[in-house]
């Protein structure tokens, strides 16, 4: 599990690191200055994940079943709260109207929390 968790991270960092000179790059004169922060938030959240990804496929403290739940939570809610940002950016900047899929951040991001609080509740466990 480590393995996948690992590989998963790395490749959610790569790809934030292309999708954010993507962002800067290839869409700053398109999109407007509040989908081009939600576009920079999604990327940066992305990243920051990934990064937490890498790390607890690093480590060897929380039981494999566990860790397997911390990671489908974030893996999950970086698909939901990142890539919902991105397509929502970049489809206003196509005049298409997807307002709808707005729906699908939150839960991302309650996802993301989700990994995390399980994290530290399973921390608070062990060492308590």
């Amino acid at each position: 599990m480590n393995k996948t968790i690992l590989l998963t991270g790395t490749g959610f960092a790569l790809l934030a690191v292309i999708l954010g000179a993507f962002g800067s790059h290839g869409l700053r004169e398109l999109l407007d200055a509040r989908s081009l922060s939600a576009y920079e938030t999604g990327v940066e959240y992305q990243m920051y994940h990934a990064l937490f990804l890498i790390i607890l496929g690093g480590t060897n403290f929380l039981g494999e079943k566990h860790k397997k739940a911390v990671f489908y939570l974030v893996t999950f809610g970086i698909l939901l709260f990142s890539f919902s940002l991105y397509i929502l950016a970049i489809a206003k900047a196509m005049n298409v109207d997807l307002g709808a899929l707005g729906i699908i951040t939150p839960i991302g991001g309650t996802l993301l929390i989700l990994g995390w609080l399980l994290l530290a509740i399973r921390i608070f466990r062990q060492y308590a």
